[in-house]
């Protein structure tokens, strides 16, 4: 399975994004799936996670409230849905699997991981 996320660009503080994960390969319908993102000069942090069943999501204490995580398995695509966007929230961001199902915050957790896409927001 290979992970292709998309969706990053510019925008101004307030607006929003939605970011896109595809997976490709074989179906991911038992696989976690993560988003985390990385500021220049900062560590790698977590954003959200998704089971696979879609029933429950987690999210950062940053964004709660704010992004939203959705996934539909039959299209091997997940979604990180971001409103009200900050300029702290300018980072890369990783889309990332997890096999057996549950979401985790630890980014060790994850063993496969997309390409990233750079999210920028301008006060």
């Amino acid at each position: 399975v290979q992970l292709q996320a998309s969706g990053g660009g510019s925008v101004q503080a307030g607006g929003s994004l939605r970011l896109s994960c595809a997976a490709r390969g074989r179906p991911f319908s038992n696989w976690a799936m993560g988003w985390f993102r990385q500021a220049q000069g900062k560590e790698r942090e977590f954003v959200a996670a998704i089971n696979w069943s879609a029933r429950s999501a987690y999210y950062a204490d940053s964004v709660k409230g704010r992004f939203t995580m959705s996934r539909n398995s039959a299209k091997n695509m997940v979604w990180l849905q971001m409103d009200s966007l900050e300029s702290e929230d300018t980072a890369v961001y990783y889309c990332a699997a997890r096999w057996g199902g549950f979401g985790s915050r630890d980014s060790s957790d994850y063993g496969l991981w997309g390409q990233g896409t750079l999210v920028t927001v301008s006060s």
